[in-house]
């Protein structure tokens, strides 16, 4: 059982945006050397006959970018949980080279996950869904995408295209927000604690999870208010004013601005967030009228080897189960 900690979250986790003015070192800058490495991986998928995604880590040998990703993983798990990868030539890869070399990464790094009840395994995150449909998912619009954690131990978000304006995505410690709610407000801490109905964690109905569990010393959250709003309503249980003040209080700190981290993620840049321990979000975009030249991100969930052990009542969610065989 989860234990309420009544003291400040400590370490690199408990990061705040102002922290990186003029610091760097979450981003990796591949070499011409990695580049090489991953053209010839490329070859190495074409050369063996398969294609995106019937491949596994062992067709796409990636060099000494491969040596690097242990260290990537150890800063997404016990580091300050986001890095960036800045410099993949997308303009010179075709789709199905784009999509291969997403996934060669993430194969290397973790194990890609069911993003959809299809079983696909790469989302495309692009402007493409009904504004007045309210089953349409914000990350098919170009609405302001609000701060949530995905059902992965990790996503990976690479940038193919920008959008003509806006789209800015924007990270934010889950260490920081828990420090600044137990210093000015810890009677609301008990609420986040205990089990909310959130719906989208990959279930045909909305499941039980708390937003903040503390286990094995280290402190886990979920959240995205829309689905936890729309939980509460498909399963009936009406949030009280209560419940309504605690999440408007983890709205107001989670958007300040000394907290938050943004940045504007350029083609060729791959973003990747520990979903327990950084909540990501994204703002509002315009976008361009050729559908050749729109906003396209390609998104990896992705299950990974190191992931922290969670607390039963916060049971891990990793992607969609398989789909099931066709008679």
């Amino acid at each position: 059982m989860s234990l309420i900690r009544m003291t400040p979250i400590t370490g690199p986790a408990a990061w705040r945006g102002p922290d990186f003015a003029g610091d760097e070192s979450w981003i990796y800058r591949l070499s011409a050397a990695d580049m090489d490495a991953l053209d010839e991986a490329l070859a190495a998928v074409a050369r063996s006959g398969r294609r995106f995604p019937d491949f596994g880590r062992e067709h796409f040998p990636i060099g000494a970018l491969g040596a690097a990703l242990p260290a990537f993983a150890e800063a997404l798990e016990n580091g300050r949980g986001f890095l960036l990868l800045r410099g993949l030539p997308v303009a010179r890869y075709s789709d199905e080279q784009l999509k291969s070399v997403c996934y060669g990464i993430g194969l290397h790094l973790g194990l890609p996950v069911r993003q959809n009840p299809k079983g696909d395994l790469l989302g495309e995150v692009m402007n493409v869904g009904d504004l007045n449909s309210k089953h349409t998912r914000v990350y098919e619009t170009n609405r302001y995408l609000p701060y949530h954690s995905d059902p992965s131990d990790v996503v990976g978000l690479m940038c193919v295209r920008k959008a003509r304006e806006g789209g800015l995505s924007s990270l934010v410690s889950v260490a920081s927000i828990y420090n600044q709610i137990l210093l000015h407000h810890p009677q609301y801490l008990a609420l986040y604690y205990r089990c909310w109905y959130f719906a989208h964690l990959c279930e045909p109905q909305p499941s039980l999870s708390p937003i903040f569990s503390f286990h094995e010393g280290k402190l886990s959250c979920r959240y995205l208010r829309q689905y936890l709003e729309l939980g509460h309503e498909l399963r009936g249980y009406p949030l009280s004013n209560v419940d309504i003040e605690a999440l408007d209080l983890f709205d107001q700190v989670m958007h300040d601005p000394a907290v938050r981290l943004d940045m504007m993620l350029e083609p060729g840049d791959l973003q990747f967030a520990n979903n327990y321990a950084v909540l990501h979000s994204r703002t509002a975009f315009q976008d361009h009228e050729a559908p050749e030249l729109r906003r396209r991100m390609l998104r990896l969930w992705l299950k990974m080897p190191n992931a922290r052990v969670l607390a039963p009542e916060f049971p891990g969610r990793n992607g969609f189960p398989a789909p099931l065989a066709a008679a």
